[in-house]
């Protein structure tokens, strides 16, 4: 059983900054680890406040289970993927919600729970599952695939120069079962070149982000986002390498425009309407003293935004209030209905 004492969030107070707490709130935690940013919002959101809990982690998931217990009914923990969020919302009737946090990567009980073979520092299986359920693991795809598979992997999801020479240097050395067995020959693939990083950093983050589809599960996981949250809400995600970061600003950056037709279209044919308005147009990062204190999160960027009403839920909303008799045919383009199309929105 990994321990939730070691952990530690990163930027909790500019989390739940960003997530705009209210009383009485309900708010989802996509990656809740070991319930430090959950612990938090439910403490802002008090009294009345639910929070609903998900880890792929079945060890992280009960970890949480156990810091949080003492929330009583105001806590649900879930045993799953992201990549699921929208079902589980709604098996489990949690929505709308006022606020959605993803809190990417790794946790520090992760790295130092040895025999998961997430990290290099200890002797463990080439693993790298979040879940046991999952078939893949880090010794299929080392030991069972191309060179040129392996190289792509690296290269890709890695960003590592010389996914080539690793990748080649991999295939030589067949099989390899253990977290130092790799990291001894990526390092001497590449030479054991000296740096801020280890020189298997890289690949190892490579391998565990193939194993999991992490970039393919995120992308996913923020279009259910952002149709979980009731207007006005507010989605927070802390990423800490790049391609999660392009990942999520891109898709922030979409679904904040009115137009996403290629620039050089004369005519606007795309039909999008913005869901979304950036409250942090700059990246959000770790103070100097957090990083003294938390060193893992000198790479964490947070990015910010809050649903809106676009244009088509104006007319639908004010159509809906007018038959109900609570609304002209023309209160959709009056901003004062935006309150109480946030009371329809959060409403049960």
């Amino acid at each position: 059983m990994i321990s939730a004492s070691a952990h530690i969030p990163v930027m909790t107070g500019k989390v739940t900054e960003a997530l705009n707490i209210q009383h009485g709130g309900r708010y989802i935690d996509c990656t809740v680890g070991a319930g430090g940013h959950a612990a938090a919002i439910l403490e802002q959101s008090s009294p009345g406040g639910q929070l609903l809990g998900i880890d792929a982690d079945p060890e992280a998931a009960e970890a949480a289970r156990q810091k949080l217990a003492g929330y009583g009914n105001s806590v649900l923990i879930v045993n799953d993927s992201f990549f699921n969020l929208e079902a589980i919302c709604l098996k489990n009737d949690f929505t709308p919600v006022h606020g959605i946090l993803f809190d990417l990567g790794l946790s520090s009980m992760q790295l130092e729970e040895g025999g998961r073979g997430f990290s290099f520092q200890h002797e463990a299986p080439l693993d790298m599952r979040f879940s046991p359920d999952q078939k893949l693991t880090a010794a299929d795809i080392i030991n069972k695939y191309s060179e040129a598979e392996l190289a792509r992997i690296i290269r890709e999801y890695g960003e590592e120069s010389f996914s080539q020479r690793i990748a080649r240097n991999i295939i030589s050395r067949r099989p390899i079962n253990t977290t130092l067995e790799l990291a001894k020959v990526v390092e001497q693939a590449v030479g054991g070149r000296k740096g801020k990083i280890h020189p298997a950093t890289r690949t190892f983050q490579a391998l565990r982000i193939a194993v999991n589809h992490e970039l393919e599960h995120l992308e996913s996981a923020l279009r259910q986002a952002v149709s979980l949250l009731g207007f006005e809400g507010r989605l927070a995600v802390i990423s800490y390498h790049s391609l999660e970061d392009r990942i999520v600003k891109q898709f922030f950056r979409r679904e904040a425009a009115d137009c996403i037709c290629p620039p050089q279209a004369m005519k606007c044919t795309c039909n999008h309407s913005a869901r979304l308005k950036l409250i942090s147009k700059k990246v959000i990062t770790p103070s100097e003293e957090e990083i003294k204190r938390n060193p893992r999160s000198r790479s964490a960027k947070m990015r910010v935004v809050e649903r809106i009403v676009t244009q088509q839920e104006w007319r639908e909303t004010a159509e809906r209030l007018c038959f109900l008799g609570e609304a002209d045919a023309t209160a959709w383009r009056k901003p004062a209905l935006l309150k109480k199309m946030r009371a329809v929105s959060i409403a049960n």
